[in-house]
């Protein structure tokens, strides 16, 4: 324990609160491998105390007023914002965000949700009427009740505000189980809640792992819905263990995102395909890992984007810069190495990286920046899911071709279109088998939902549709138009 920030508590019932067990976990800082902090790891005792300290506290939140809710929701986006250096601190320590990543891209990102909501709620009407053809009829939209919130480790912050947000303004309860791997800046985030005048039981936070908490979490009878970001392994038995009680299942799960890069493409298209690919140290289910380019301008392509790689800084995560960090533990570390010298051995060209430690580096999980040219669809690196800074670049010689490979994946979160042709983006956008697709390097607008398809689950986070994943729609007939 000596240097080790102890964090062996839980959050319930607006307490901080001794867990009932006493199995502990170090977290550990990926850009050195030594124990930063002790966690616990709750047991049943603690996923039924926090349940059912937000089952006691639903009917009263549920009630209370929407316009009071906001005003809960603002405050702690007020606490938020302040303590967002704090939050910035943990990820860099818990997952390897690097420094000025963490405060401007990682936490901001929870502001970002955050205000995007505050907004969204402003103008959600919970009775709305179902149209001028049934003038009596009405929908109206209703909380879940006690939901469970799952969520990983590559965007903490970014997943966090996602789920607990929309549900405490859609009057849920809820019980967050963060990743074991980072769970710091999620404690940082119930300081805020309990800063922020959250009432007790209306936001819970205790810590497990997926088949401890996670599981006891999607088979609790008293847990209406189970929100969860991960892979699509878990998602699958998740799905599988909530069955049962026939719990609302939202899952936003992995990606394999292609893009496409057509001749015509604009002349930073293949630098920011690239970089987005390793930003975050490739840690992100929506990266664009699979770049398919025409095959006029598929040698330039090529030779640009081994640059970028050979260009991107890999350095600790508590140094200033606009390098990228470690990945987040050493299971992923030796995953990402066992799937580049998979596309090494299946036949792959590497134009740069490949496996091993940077150079200079001698600790750290950290990745060399990779890129693998003339890759095919059914390679390992094209089908599965990475999670690293690795880009396999696939040749094409029509749009039907981009779009069959592209499609040719379990996934469907996130492809992306590089073309100065209008109409092809509007013909693609609409062909290409992903809950999104983002063209000419502009991303999602505000408030525009984050979800996929296939594999990736078919969860909708963000903006009008995230509130109503966290409601149950209901349809009453016979209202009483000139009533009070």
């Amino acid at each position: 324990m000596t240097g080790l920030l102890d964090q062996r508590k839980f959050y319930i019932d607006g307490a901080w609160v001794a867990p009932a067990a006493a199995r502990d976990l170090e977290v550990i800082d990926p850009s050195t491998e030594e124990a930063v902090a002790v966690i616990s790891i709750g047991d049943q005792a603690d996923t039924d105390r926090a349940v059912a300290a937000a089952k006691r506290a639903f009917p009263a939140w549920a009630a209370t007023p929407p316009a009071e809710r906001l005003a809960v929701v603002e405050k702690i986006l007020s606490v938020y914002e302040r303590r967002m250096p704090d939050l910035a601190r943990a990820m860099s320590l818990e997952m390897g965000a690097p420094q000025d990543m963490a405060l401007e891209d990682q936490a901001e990102a929870g502001a970002w949700h955050t205000r995007n909501f505050i907004a969204a709620f402003k103008n959600f009407e919970f009775i709305r009427p179902l149209g001028d053809h049934a003038p009596t009829t009405m929908i109206a939209w209703e909380p879940v009740g006690v939901v469970g919130l799952i969520t990983p480790w590559n965007w903490p912050m970014n997943q966090v505000t996602l789920k607990v947000i929309p549900a405490l303004l859609a009057g849920d309860t809820c019980v967050l189980k963060p990743s074991e791997i980072a769970p710091l800046s999620s404690m940082v985030f119930a300081e805020i809640l309990d800063e922020a005048g959250v009432p007790a039981g209306v936001f819970n936070l205790v810590n497990g792992d997926g088949p401890g908490v996670g599981s006891q979490l999607s088979v609790h009878p008293d847990v209406e819905m189970i929100s969860f970001t991960g892979s699509s392994r878990a998602g699958i038995a998740i799905s599988k263990a909530a069955a049962d009680s026939l719990k609302k299942v939202c899952l936003e799960l992995g990606g394999k995102g292609a893009n496409l890069v057509f001749a015509d493409a604009d002349e930073k298209a293949v630098i920011r395909g690239a970089r987005h690919c390793f930003y975050n140290s490739g840690q992100s289910c929506n990266a664009p890992t699979r770049m398919l380019v025409e095959r006029s301008a598929y040698d330039r392509a090529v030779e640009i984007a081994a640059k970028v790689a050979t260009e991107t800084a890999v350095a600790s995560a508590h140094g200033p810069g606009k390098h990228i960090g470690p990945v987040v533990s050493k299971d992923q570390w030796d995953k990402i190495q066992g799937l580049i010298q998979a596309g090494i051995d299946e036949g792959a060209r590497l134009v740069a990286g490949g496996t091993g430690l940077p150079e200079g580096v001698n600790r750290g999980y950290f990745v060399r920046p990779t890129v693998f040219a003339d890759v095919t669809n059914d390679m390992t690196i094209a089908q599965q899911e990475v999670f690293g800074p690795v880009l396999a670049i696939i040749p094409f010689d029509s749009e039907e071709e981009a779009v069959a490979i592209a499609n040719d994946t379990p996934y469907g979160l996130t492809n992306y279109v590089q073309s100065q042709d209008g109409a092809r983006r509007n013909r693609l956008a609409r062909q290409l088998q992903a809950g999104m697709v983002e063209m000419n390097g502009e991303s999602r607008g505000a408030g525009a939902p984050f979800g996929g398809v296939k594999k990736s689950g078919r969860a909708r986070e963000g903006g009008v549709m995230g509130l109503e994943e966290f409601m149950d729609s209901k349809a009453i007939s016979g209202w009483d138009l000139g009533a009070r």
